[in-house]
């Protein structure tokens, strides 16, 4: 994917590329893409006041954290207007698909059958989860999915 990126004063265009994978955020990173997915673009300001809710942050860490993370890749600066909004680079669902590779390969030798049995052995499955995983297997076998 390729972005074209003009800067006005002196009308010079760049051509940027969208990398294939970023690199995997750190766990900091992810509760502040957990913020944006759920709340969409949104104020340093914002996201700071929804982590407040949950448990003490400074701003200025908020800030340079979403300021990494944007250089990084990990999401977009729209700079506008006055204060920056900050939106994921990437929709949750593409995340949560580099993250399950990556873990599949770092912890589990690439081997689905040790992840999912690593999974399931790690907590219960309620019966409603067990039949949606039989109907996401069997749609793959089928190659629906």
């Amino acid at each position: 994917m390729f972005f074209l990126l003009t800067y006005d004063p002196l009308r010079i265009n760049l051509f940027v590329s969208m990398p294939d994978t970023l690199p995997r955020p750190t766990d900091a990173e992810l509760e502040l893409l957990t913020i944006l997915w759920s709340r969409g673009p949104s104020t340093v300001r914002d996201v700071h006041d929804a982590i407040v809710k949950r448990k003490p942050a400074q701003y200025t860490t908020v800030l340079k954290t979403l300021q990494i993370m944007a250089e990084k890749g990990l999401v977009r600066r729209d700079e506008k207007q006055r204060a920056h909004i900050y939106q994921a680079a990437r929709p949750r669902e593409w995340t949560q698909r580099q993250l399950a590779g990556d873990l599949l390969q770092r912890a589990f030798a690439g081997s689905a059958h040790t992840l999912m049995m690593g999974a399931l052995s790690a907590r219960k499955a309620s019966r409603e989860e067990l039949a949606e995983l039989r109907k996401l297997l069997d749609d793959y076998e089928k190659g629906t999915k």
